[in-house]
């Protein structure tokens, strides 16, 4: 089960994890010197054979957000980290945001650093916690008033994590393989190793994949040498993991490679520089969504820059969705069902999230009436519901392609 922190700067979340796994996850120079989390942290424990919790530490400062959102893309819980003497902060806000817009449901809530203050006012921001997480897909969840320096409730907290884990349904590893890269490196007699999340699909060690990266206009094949999965060698990844891979191949260098490349299956490699999604505006915005305004988005662990074209209406209010569809000055890999995240033109706060529908539309005709009763039909549960919906609509066909 992969877990990520969230919260606001300084509230302890890699003290947390420190203290639940033995591992610093702080591990640039930088964040020593400064005693901040700039990028993601990892660490895993193994709780009993086959059983892993692996834990994504996000950075906490308004100008890491992008970090984070390449963190939390594909996770499985969130450990939302609020301190006791602050209370709810600004990025505490934001990364509930965020985590709400991505579909989030399951996580818990340490409130931190209890050790600082009188009972009291731990019960004031339990409470204050509680009424923030109202009427998102994380009300409800188990809070645990702790301390990771003197490790006050950390033993209750580590339990439930446990039993989350115990409990957690593996993900199906059905479809094609594909890893949203977040990190790459070089190892000594080794090579290019690339890490992220599996989005999909399963690898073995020999299989041949592309690597999607952005310093390249056309996809470099590469072949599985070794990996490891949740930290520990491997014969193979699936989905649900995430995975370090050991690749090789003629035009493979680490210089090619950026956080938000993918390394896939070629039968999915199909970038694209528009999609179709439903998205839907925080209610916290202050004005609608409008029609044409630029964007950033954020999507797996990519962040990219472009507008977005409000379908049917010429805006979307604050609180409400709409189909839309995302113009990009540079290509993506996007497919069905893909959550993602969208900020404004200086990338300074977060306006709004959603799901792809449709990352293969038509040319012209975008917000005619027969295509939004096309991507209605689209958003169905599964695809064969997808497809029965679409075959049943009126329209020129229906394009197989995309649900392969």
């Amino acid at each position: 089960m992969i877990i990520a922190t969230a919260g606001h700067v300084d509230h302890g979340k890699t003290t947390l994890v420190r203290t639940l796994t033995g591992v610093d996850t702080d591990r640039l120079p930088e964040e020593k010197k400064r005693g901040l989390t700039i990028d993601l942290g990892f660490a895993y424990q193994e709780i009993e054979a086959g059983c892993v919790l692996g834990f994504v530490d996000v950075p906490g400062h308004e100008r890491f957000v992008k970090n984070m959102l390449a963190g939390v893309a594909t996770i499985d819980f969130a450990l939302l980290v609020v301190a006791a003497d602050d209370g709810v902060m600004p990025q505490t806000e934001e990364h509930l945001a965020i985590l709400s817009l991505l579909g989030i449901a399951r996580g818990a809530v340490a409130v931190t650093k209890i050790d600082r203050v009188e009972p009291e006012r731990v019960a004031e921001v339990l409470e204050e916690v509680e009424l923030l997480l109202t009427d998102t897909p994380l009300a409800g969840s188990p809070l645990f008033p702790v301390s990771g320096e003197v490790g006050t409730g950390m033993g209750s907290l580590q339990d439930h994590l446990q039993a989350e884990a115990r409990s957690h349904a593996a993900r199906a590893v059905e479809g094609h393989f594909r890893l949203s890269v977040d990190r790459a490196f070089t190892v000594p007699g080794a090579g290019l190793i690339v890490t992220g999340a599996v989005f999909s699909g399963q690898v073995t060690v020999g299989d041949h994949l592309i690597l999607a990266a952005q310093s390249s206009e056309q996809p470099i094949e590469a072949r599985v040498r070794g990996l490891r999965a949740l930290d520990r060698e491997a014969e193979f990844g699936q989905a649900g993991q995430r995975c370090a891979i050991n690749i090789a191949g003629a035009d493979v260098h680490q210089s090619a490679v950026s956080r938000g490349d993918w390394l896939l299956a070629p039968a999915i490699h199909a970038p694209v520089r528009k999609f179709d999604a439903r998205v839907r505006v925080l209610d916290t915005e202050a004005r609608p969504l409008a029609h044409w305004t630029p964007v950033h988005l954020h999507l797996a662990a990519a962040d990219l820059t472009g507008r977005i074209a409000v379908l049917g209406e010429r805006r979307i209010p604050s609180g409400e969705d709409a189909l839309a569809q995302l113009v990009l000055d540079e290509p993506v890999g996007a497919l069905f069902g893909d959550r993602f995240i969208l900020r404004d033109q200086s990338a300074q706060r977060t306006i709004a999230g959603g799901v792809v529908i449709d990352p293969f539309p038509p040319h012209r005709g975008r917000a005619r009436p027969d295509r939004l009763t096309m991507l209605r039909a689209m958003e169905a549960d599964s695809p064969a519901e997808a497809l029965a919906a679409m075959t049943a609509a009126p329209n020129n066909g229906v394009n197989l392609k995309q649900f392969v």
